[in-house]
């Protein structure tokens, strides 16, 4: 069974590994040239001269300028190469057999249905895996000096640490593109067992894959560990902006100095623990900008910020990883149940 399942599956298998060794090469000389202007750059050694933010800033643009397309291109083909797998490798794997009738055969030859499943989803299942995590290893190898540097580049409102974490790109690095892709190859074999028809159940799965993903990045994620609190003075230097609007409300934002934090909340408050929505001052709404921020502090409010620490970011990795392996184990125990109980044809 393990034979016939390699014979089947051999010519996705040398595709994917002929792509990765593409990728790997082209990867391997723009790596190469990215790391030496990194190493040009001074970034490596800025924290001690104190000037991270010059140099990163500076790092970025030149990168940006050469590299910016293998950049993003990493992000989508590190999200595309599971959706791709779930599609043409989890979709067809049951479906293709039952519209051809090729399963009687393997099922007269002393093969039980659970095992022949078994092997199918084991062996395709873990090159699934196997390949997405590769593919991120890579990537995120070639991108670790335009994320280091983006991490230490500083804005206006503290440090632009979030890059780590912002939702397109984070799931484009770590650990998690092998849970999406051992979920994508999973869902497709469902939804292939359950619809028994491979371009309906091609569209279907990559329409759930990216709700999945959507779900995850926009409603799960930020809810899988409580989040931390600080409260602390806004003084008017640590005033960033304020927005004035109708009957005299006011909103004022505060910088954020957590390096590298996921800041879910940054509101000012007054001194009853609300949040300030105004009066707007006088000098806010006829002053100048350095009179309005005056005139703020004294009113001696406050700045609330809850916020995900960047020590958690791995702890977000593994969770979320954990979580879609759960969900492809769920599926891939559905499909066992399914096609021991069910008559396919």
């Amino acid at each position: 069974m393990i034979w016939l399942t390699w014979r089947q599956f051999r010519a996705q298998a040398i595709g994917a590994a002929a792509a990765l060794a593409v990728i790997a090469v082209a990867l391997a000389i723009t790596g190469a040239r990215l790391a030496h202007l990194y190493d040009l750059s001074g970034v490596a050694t800025c924290q001690a001269h104190g000037d991270c933010a010059t140099l990163s800033t500076s790092f970025l643009n030149q990168a940006k300028a050469g590299y910016d397309v293998v950049f993003y291109g990493g992000i989508v083909v590190l999200y595309a190469v599971p959706a791709i797998m779930g599609v043409f490798w989890g979709a067809p794997l049951v479906t293709r057999e039952i519209e051809a009738g090729t399963f009687r055969l393997a099922w007269n030859q002393s093969v039980t249905r659970t095992r022949w499943l078994t092997v199918k989803l084991a062996l395709i299942g873990l090159a699934a895996m196997a390949t997405a995590g590769l593919l991120s290893l890579m990537v995120g190898w070639w991108a670790s000096p335009m994320d280091h540097a983006a991490g230490l580049a500083a804005t206006r409102n503290g440090t632009y640490g979030l890059q780590r974490f912002v939702p397109l790109l984070f799931g484009a690095r770590g650990v998690t593109p092998i849970g999406y892709a051992a979920f994508a190859f999973a869902l497709g074999v469902t939804l292939g067992v359950l619809i028994r028809r491979t371009v309906p159940a091609m569209a279907a799965t990559l329409a759930v894959f990216a709700v999945a993903l959507i779900t995850m990045s926009l409603w799960v994620r930020p809810h899988l560990m409580a989040p931390l609190r600080v409260v602390s003075a806004l003084p008017p230097a640590n005033i960033t902006g304020f927005s004035s609007g109708s009957g005299g409300q006011m909103t004022v934002t505060g910088g954020e100095h957590l390096p590298g934090a996921w800041v879910l909340s940054n509101q000012s408050i007054n001194a009853s623990g609300h949040v300030f929505t105004g009066p707007a001052t006088r000098a806010c709404l006829s002053g100048s900008t350095q009179a309005c921020y005056a005139s703020l502090g004294r009113l001696h409010l406050r700045q609330r910020v809850i916020y995900q620490p960047a020590s958690r970011y791995w702890t977000f990795q593994w969770f979320e990883t954990a979580i879609f392996l759960a969900l492809a184990l769920a599926l891939a125990g559905f499909c066992f149940w399914w096609v021991r109980r069910r008559r396919l044809a």
